[in-house]
């Protein structure tokens, strides 16, 4: 089951009183795809949107709407309810004091009712919510530009942040913030979503720090051998060049414990020495060592004992 589903479902258990069914169904009817006092047409691809539209009108107007279900060249199914009784209609933009050209929200009647409620039948109209797994976002298809304005401040005065796009003819209002999601989750009553949510990313975060880790970890032993490979490179070339006997004893035993012991750190060479020594101190003996090694290689040897 998808993300949106799992969010209506729980919408769904949250709508248990007469007042929440009576504003979920404002929002729903208020954001549908059509809506006149001739005609009224609520459409969606969700099963479960499909279900609570027909329940909750059943309850309130006392009549079943019949459903048309047509399957679509993608294979899914759009269940779509049409209503073009005048009486009928003429019932529903009364008892919602609908207007009858400019879709509007009524603040006394989400007011009087639930608020919280009413964004959840405006999500079970025109809202979808990605899989958190794969991206934070929510969004609204509003079908008029004042009726997303609306909707926009709505959601801006508990606090969440939204972002505005026309596409293909509708006002798309969208949230990217992981926490204005989680908010917008828990203000329409879907609190258990909200916390499947919050442990996703919790999961990513842990998951992205142990990466860095790990990523950090094979960088410094990148940076290990790539630099006990230069000073074993230096110490051949002393051998090479006769020069090895020459060294002092501290150097020459590091020389050695560096050619016995490729993995190991400086820290470790330094632990291992016969007269323990600092991190610090075994790199600064190897940096005599390749000050040998480049007087070798240029011509001018300088005595570093």
């Amino acid at each position: 089951m998808s993300f949106s589903n799992k969010v209506r479902q729980e919408i769904c258990r949250s709508i248990n009183d007469k007042d929440k069914r009576f504003a979920c169904l404002y929002g729903m009817l208020l954001f549908c795809r059509t809506l006149s006092p001739e005609h009224i047409c609520f459409q969606s691809e969700s099963a479960v949107s499909a279900k609570v539209f027909s329940g909750l009108f059943s309850s309130i107007f006392r009549v079943k709407p019949e459903c048309q279900n047509s399957v679509r060249r993608s294979g899914t199914v759009m269940y779509t309810y049409e209503i073009r009784d005048s009486r009928l209609t003429e019932e529903i933009f009364q008892k919602y004091r609908l207007g009858k050209d400019v879709r509007t929200i009524d603040p006394e009647i989400v007011a009087t009712n639930s608020l919280g409620v009413f964004t959840a039948g405006v999500f079970l109209a025109c809202g979808s919510v990605n899989d958190p797994e794969k991206e934070y976002h929510l969004e609204f298809a509003v079908p008029q530009e004042q009726l997303a304005s609306e909707l926009a401040l709505l959601l801006k005065d508990i606090g969440v942040t939204v972002g505005r796009v026309i596409r293909r003819g509708q006002h798309i209002i969208y949230i990217k913030g992981s926490e204005s999601i989680e908010d917008t989750l828990t203000f329409m009553g879907a609190q258990q979503c909200t916390l499947d949510l919050m442990n996703v990313k919790i999961y990513k975060d842990v998951r992205n720090k142990a990466n860095r880790i790990a990523n950090c970890d094979a960088a410094n032993i990148d940076k290990v051998v790539n630099a006990a490979m230069r000073q074993i490179e230096d110490i051949r070339l002393i051998e090479g060049a006769g020069a090895f006997e020459t060294l002092s004893d501290d150097l020459k035993e590091v020389a050695m414990l560096r050619l016995e012991n490729r993995d190991m750190s400086l820290q470790e060479i330094g632990e291992s020495l016969s007269e323990p020594i600092s991190r610090s101190g075994v790199s600064h003996r190897f940096k005599r060592i390749a000050r040998i090694a480049e007087g070798i290689r240029t011509g001018s040897v300088k005595n570093e004992r």
